[in-house]
Formats: C-alpha cells, sequence, structure tokens
C-alpha cells in the first residue's frame, strides 16, 4: 500500500505546499523541509528545477531558474534527502520533469526515492500511456507511484484509464492555463470541482493551480482531499531574511 495514499485517506483538508530545491537561497532545502513539517502542513512537494517548466507560470520558472543559477543538482537533493527524511513525519513527494530524471538514469532515481522513503511523484510529462508501457515493472520494483494530472476538459474516458492506473492520488488541476495565483473561482471551476467529487476515484484527488489563500484553500477542500499551493508560497519566500518566520506566517494565513 503506498503510504502516502493512506495518509491522505485518513485526512481532510490536507495542505500540501511546494517548493522549488534550492530556493530561496542555496542550501536552503534542508531548512525548507524542517519549516514547513515544523510548521503544521501535511505533505511537502519538493520541486527539481528545470530550465524549461512548460506548465509553470512566471513565478515558478523565476524560482527554478535561481535554483539552477545556485548550483542545483539532484544528485544533491538525494543528499538533502538523506539528512532530514527520517525528521519528517509527513509525506514528501518529488515534483519534476522527466528530462531531468532520465539523464539521472530512471532506474537509479528510482532507487534513491526509496532509499529516502519517496512513494509518490510527479512527472507532469510523462504521458500514462508512455508510464503503463515501458516504465510501470521498474516503478513498482521501486515501489513508486507517479502521480498523474487531470484538467477540466479531460473526457470520461481518459479520466477512468487515469483512475486505473494510479495509486497513489490525482492532481487535479484547477486552471487549464500555467500555475500561478488567482483570486477565487470561476462558476465553470466550481462545476469542475463537482464533477471530479461525484466521480468514484480508487485514490485521493488533491487541487492545484490557482489556489492562494484561505478562501481558495477552504473551497477547494469541499470538493477534493486537499490542495497543494506553490506559486503564491514562492512569492511569500522570496527575498525572505528569516525562513522560518516566513513559512510560519504563511502557513497560518492559509489555515487560520
Amino acid at each position: 500500500m503506498n503510504s502516502t495514499k493512506t495518509y491522505i485517506e485518513n485526512r481532510k483538508n490536507i495542505l500540501s505546499i511546494y517548493f522549488t530545491a534550492e530556493y530561496p537561497t542555496k542550501g536552503s532545502t534542508q531548512e525548507m523541509i524542517r519549516s514547513l513539517a515544523q510548521s503544521g502542513v501535511d505533505m511537502i512537494e519538493i520541486g527539481i528545477p528545470f530550465s524549461d517548466p512548460l506548465a509553470d507560470g512566471p513565478v515558478i520558472q523565476k524560482s527554478s531558474k535561481i535554483a539552477l543559477e545556485n548550483g542545483f543538482m539532484l544528485k544533491n537533493l538525494f543528499n538533502d534527502m538523506k539528512a532530514v527524511y527520517q525528521e519528517v513525519k509527513i509525506p514528501l513527494v518529488l515534483m519534476g520533469y522527466f528530462n531531468t530524471v532520465l539523464a539521472f538514469g530512471i532506474e537509479n532515481f528510482l532507487k534513491q526515492c526509496k532509499a529516502v522513503n519517496i512513494d509518490t511523484v510527479i512527472l507532469p510529462d510523462l504521458p500514462p500511456e508512455v508510464y503503463e508501457k515501458q516504465y510501470q515493472q521498474l516503478f513498482k520494483k521501486y515501489e513508486v507511484a507517479p502521480v498523474f494530472l487531470i484538467t477540466p476538459q479531460t473526457p470520461l474516458e481518459r479520466l477512468n484509464y487515469i483512475n486505473n492506473l494510479s495509486n497513489a492520488f490525482i492532481y487535479a488541476v484547477a486552471d487549464t492555463s500555467i500555475t500561478g495565483s488567482k483570486s477565487g473561482f470561476s462558476d465553470k471551476q466550481v462545476a469542475y470541482f463537482k464533477r471530479i467529487k461525484q466521480y468514484s476515484f480508487k485514490v485521493p484527488v488533491i487541487v492545484g493551480f490557482g489556489i492562494s489563500d484561505k478562501e481558495t484553500y477552504t473551497e477547494a477542500c469541499h470538493y477534493a482531499h486537499g490542495v497543494i499551493i506553490g506559486s503564491a508560497f514562492i512569492n511569500a519566500i522570496d527575498q525572505t531574511k528569516n525562513l522560518n518566520k516566513s513559512v510560519k506566517q504563511f502557513i497560518q494565513f492559509i489555515k487560520n
């Protein structure tokens, strides 16, 4: 059983925070994980910086650029994870682009994930069909589950396919544009959330894209197991002089 899936299923109103590794400053990844874990978040999504992050808006693109300038290397991220993962009692999820994983070596990547208790990864540019035909057995060997994305335009047949292939959670994209903070949800988005809630998924559903405050967090949680917040959080820690304080203030802003 995927422990991240079990953890999410047993809780309500999951708050998952995305941050880019090696951002905002060089060497800050371990501090960020510890600060988030102590601040009351339910899950941490660690972004692997990439030079051409197609689904990400300007805020996350900028954080990726800075992280790469700070000397990010995937092997160093796994070293950071080795230093902290036994302290952290909430799920840690890696999010990145498949080219980075291919360059690192897929089996090496999965082996390193298993070594630091990562059982869930989000690779938005890995098509479910390619995963199923070429990589599923390798992922299963190392007990790592990929997360697939659905959008308001995902047809029912594909929804069924993704549901059957999923073993961790499903990432419901709240907006078909790039990531980034927006104010409130449109009627179309609410109708989409209602469709998600009525569908019998075998795994939990987490909503992302456009969650930026307590209002959007609370509303999205009415229809799903929880949310992922990325751009709004990265904006909150940009230029901070006290990372731990800024992290806690942002989580309080969302939760309280």
